[in-house]
């Protein structure tokens, strides 16, 4: 049994907190972390490690284009005033927020940081258990914490709309005119198709089959947004700093030798190798101004996933300066890899031709500690719930387009990329 020395106080105002206080223990290995939530939470777990968390102590919602600043400014002043004991000291442990942040500034949802009030983590082999309140201290429990779990009901029947292939198409061909036209060199354009589920729909049954199939992946639930992203935008850690960048796709097909060939077509593909190297460029820029040194690899690697396989790079660096994990993410995004080259032509573009409000989608989601360290990804594979009806989500995909695209291709890609949260849904 785990105690920690807790006091709550019954009354906390979200939005501005008191002095906050957050302890951190080790604890005996939990097992399967997306077992442990004992209600819908938060998620944060690849291969097994991570964190998940439930409760809320505080958070700040932000809107507009100044929305990251807004949020760090917050998160800045919440840890200036903070008291942490932590005697695991690995990464997540110690005073965090969960955030996740729109992609475009004129979003009718900014996005948010949530600090939790419970976590339980595994780091580097360490399991551990965080407490997070307002004021005093007083003695708390795990098993107190766990005391009121909801198992995770049926699944519910949940209907998936097919999307207008029309419309796609037409997009992706305008986009690819614009690019003969000199107006972008890479665009990247998205599509959301709409989901209704016909009961209570408890996201911890999606996370463990998106747990499960995507092992490789960010398996998340931050605020209503619900996914298994592969790309990594920004994760720092003691100095360091690391990015995946992920651009080039083809479809697997489940025929072990043909995909092993398709995984070689794909790696000199001069079309998905054109629209990965704007994305890897994009990163390198904004790390290389805040980095002694920038280390990006010659040759992109090829991602393999169940249901599809990216180019990928992997760029790491040291930092010369102190600079948090969301300093970076808000000089990062948008990247290449979902907005285009040039970034603000692109944009246009986007706002031109997809007709819709990507919302959170293809913004940075993640999480942060009060050294500034954290680590950040890109809200993709994923569904946004709908805040004031949970029984309604959009899943959304994206497509890097260039002057090589063909729109029948794009559309299959598109679809490859729904798959994760399709199959997560299914009954």
């Amino acid at each position: 049994m785990v105690r920690l020395a807790y006091a709550w106080r019954v009354s906390i105002d979200a939005t501005a907190p008191g002095p906050l206080t957050a302890r951190t223990v080790d604890i005996p290995d939990p097992g399967a972390l997306l077992a442990t939530l004992p209600v819908a939470g938060i998620s944060w777990v690849r291969r097994g490690d991570g964190m998940v968390a439930w409760g809320e102590v505080a958070r700040r919602d932000t809107t507009g284009p100044d929305r990251i600043d807004e949020a760090l400014r917050w998160w800045r002043r919440t840890t200036r005033h903070a008291t942490v004991r932590d005697d695991v000291r690995v990464r997540g442990t110690g005073l965090v927020a969960f955030g996740s942040f729109a992609f475009a500034d004129g979003a009718a949802a900014g996005g948010a940081l949530v600090v939790p009030r419970y976590v339980v983590g595994r780091q580097d082999g360490r399991s551990y258990f965080t407490v997070i309140g307002v004021g005093d201290i007083d003695e708390v429990l795990l098993a107190d914490a766990l005391a009121d779990a909801i198992p995770p009901g049926a699944m519910p029947e949940v209907e998936i709309s097919a999307g207008d292939e029309t419309a796609w198409r037409t997009a992706v061909s305008a986009a690819v005119e614009g690019i003969g036209a000199g107006e972008v060199n890479k665009v990247v354009l998205a599509r959301a198709v709409e989901a209704v589920s016909h009961g209570p729909l408890d996201v911890r049954s999606v996370l463990a089959r998106l747990a499960a199939e995507y092992d490789m992946c960010w398996t998340f639930h931050v605020d209503g947004m619900v996914g298994a992203t592969p790309e990594l935008l920004a994760r720092v850690d003691h100095g360091l700093v690391t990015s995946r960048v992920l651009a080039g796709t083809i479809r697997m097909t489940g025929d072990e030798m043909g995909d092993l060939a398709r995984a070689a077509a794909l790696a000199r593909s001069s079309k998905d190798r054109e629209e990965h190297s704007y994305a890897v460029g994009s990163v390198t820029h904004v790390l290389a101004a805040h980095c002694t040194s920038v280390n990006v690899p010659d040759e992109p690697s090829v991602l393999h996933l169940p249901n599809v396989m990216h180019l990928a790079t992997d760029i790491t660096g040291a930092l010369s300066q102190p600079v948090g994990a969301l300093d970076l993410v808000r000089e990062l995004h948008p990247s290449a890899a979902v907005c285009g080259t040039p970034t603000v032509a692109a944009a246009t573009v986007i706002d031109r031709l997809e007709g819709l409000d990507r919302g959170r989608y293809a913004g940075p989601v993640g999480w942060i500690n009060a050294a500034g360290d954290g680590e950040w990804c890109i809200a993709l594979r994923c569904a946004e719930i709908d805040r004031d009806d949970p029984t309604h989500l959009r899943l959304f995909a994206g497509c890097g387009i260039v002057a090589a695209s063909d729109p029948a291709l794009e559309w299959a890609e598109s679809e490859a990329k729904l798959e994760p949260m399709r199959a997560a849904l299914r009954a």
